[in-house]
C-alpha cells in the first residue's frame, strides 16, 4: 500500500523554510507562519523568491525528498535530488531501449494513442453538457477528428509523423475547448488556442501552472521507479529537459488538468480577479490566485479512481506514480507493451 505523501507549496515572497528539529519551519520577517513534521512532506515545491536553509537542503536530500524551484509563474527552475536512486539495470535498458527506433515509436504511439483518448473523453463529456446544440455539434466534429487522428497514429511510419499527427490534434483540441468553458465565464476565460512563454489569457495561463503541478508529480513518479527522467521516447532528447516526464505527463494532461481547469473554472472557485496582466501582454496567476488552485489540487489528488488495470481504487495522485511502475515494467520485458491510463 502506497500512500501519498503531501507536497509543501511556498509562496510568500521572502519566505525562510529552515529545518527545526525533525520539522520544516517556514517564517516570514522572523516570524513563524507554519511547522510541519518532515515525516508528513514528500517533498518541498518553492514559487519565487524563497529562502532555503543548508541545513534543510541537507536533510531533505538525505530523505530522498525533493526540492523543487519555480518561477512566480510556476515556471521550472531547478530540482535538488539526493543520489541517484532505482535499478541501474533498468536505467541501463531504458537506455538500449531508446536507442531502437522501432521500440521508441511503439512507445511512442501509445503515448499518443492515451493522450488522444483522454482528450476526446474531455471533448465528448463537453459535448454532452452542452445546452447549445450548435455548439455540441461542433464538439462532436471535434472528436470525429480526434478519432481520425487516433487512426493515424497507428499507421505512422516515424517519430517525426507521429509528432506532427499529435501536434495538429492538440490544435484542434485546443480550438475546440472554449465551447466546454460555460457561456456565463466564457468572457473572462476565452481560449485562444495553446499560447505559453508566456501565457496570454486567462485560462492558458491556469493551464500552465497546473502542467508544472503536474510534471512535478510525473517526475517524481519516474524516479520513484527508477527510471531516468531525462531520456524519453517521444519527445525529443535536449539538455536539461525531462523528455521521459513530458512523455508521461501526455496521457495526464487533459484528464488531470484541462479537466480540472475547466471544473475551477466553470464552478467560480477560480475568478478574473486572480489573474494579473504583465508588460508585454503575458497573463498569470496572482497570489491569491495560485493558493487557490493549489488548495484545489491538492485536495483533488485526494480523491479516488478505479485504475482499469489493477481494478482497485486509488487516489488520483498516485496515477503517475503507477503508470510510472507500468512503464518500467514494459522496458523490463514484464509486460508486452505499454498501456496508458484511459480515463472513463
Amino acid at each position: 500500500m502506497q500512500t501519498i505523501l503531501n507536497t509543501l507549496y511556498i509562496m510568500t515572497p521572502n519566505a525562510y523554510a529552515h529545518l527545526e528539529n525533525t520539522t520544516v519551519r517556514i517564517d516570514v520577517q522572523r516570524e513563524k507562519k507554519l511547522q510541519v513534521p518532515l515525516h508528513h512532506l514528500g517533498g518541498i515545491v518553492c514559487f519565487g523568491n524563497v529562502l532555503v536553509s543548508p541545513a534543510l537542503m541537507h536533510r531533505l536530500a538525505d530523505e530522498g525528498k525533493s526540492l523543487v524551484l519555480l518561477n512566480d509563474a510556476g515556471r521550472f527552475k531547478a530540482r535538488l535530488e539526493g543520489p541517484v536512486s532505482g535499478n541501474i539495470l533498468l536505467r541501463q535498458r531504458q537506455f538500449q531501449q531508446a536507442k531502437h527506433t522501432g521500440y521508441a515509436l511503439e512507445f511512442a504511439r501509445a503515448i499518443v494513442a492515451g493522450k488522444l483518448k483522454n482528450t476526446r473523453s474531455v471533448i465528448l463529456r463537453g459535448a454532452r453538457e452542452s445546452a447549445d446544440v450548435e455548439e455540441a455539434r461542433s464538439l462532436g466534429r471535434t472528436a470525429a477528428n480526434l478519432a481520425a487522428s487516433l487512426r493515424a497514429a497507428k499507421d505512422a511510419a516515424d517519430l517525426d509523423i507521429l509528432r506532427g499527427i499529435e501536434g495538429e490534434a492538440a490544435r484542434g483540441y485546443f480550438a475546440a475547448l472554449n465551447w466546454v468553458i460555460k457561456p456565463a465565464v466564457r468572457p473572462q476565460f476565452a481560449l485562444n488556442g495553446r499560447t505559453r512563454r508566456p501565457p496570454l489569457d486567462r485560462f492558458n495561463a491556469l493551464l500552465s501552472f497546473l502542467y508544472a503541478l503536474l510534471m512535478n508529480d510525473c517526475r517524481s513518479g519516474l524516479e520513484a521507479s527508477g527510471l531516468d527522467p531525462q531520456l524519453g521516447f517521444l519527445h525529443a532528447v535536449r539538455p536539461g529537459r525531462a523528455a521521459l516526464a513530458l512523455d508521461l505527463q501526455e496521457e495526464f494532461r487533459s484528464i488531470l488538468a484541462d479537466r480540472f481547469a475547466l471544473t475551477l473554472v466553470n464552478r467560480g472557485q477560480v475568478t478574473a480577479t486572480d489573474f494579473d496582466q504583465r508588460e508585454g501582454g503575458a497573463v498569470m496567476l496572482n497570489d491569491h490566485g495560485r493558493r487557490n488552485v493549489i488548495t484545489a489540487w491538492q485536495a483533488r489528488k485526494q480523491e479516488e479512481v478505479t485504475h482499469p488495470l489493477t481494478e482497485s481504487k486509488m487516489p488520483l495522485g498516485l496515477l503517475p506514480f503507477i503508470q510510472a511502475r507500468f512503464l518500467a515494467r514494459t522496458l523490463r520485458g514484464d509486460m508486452e507493451g505499454y498501456l496508458p491510463y484511459l480515463a472513463k
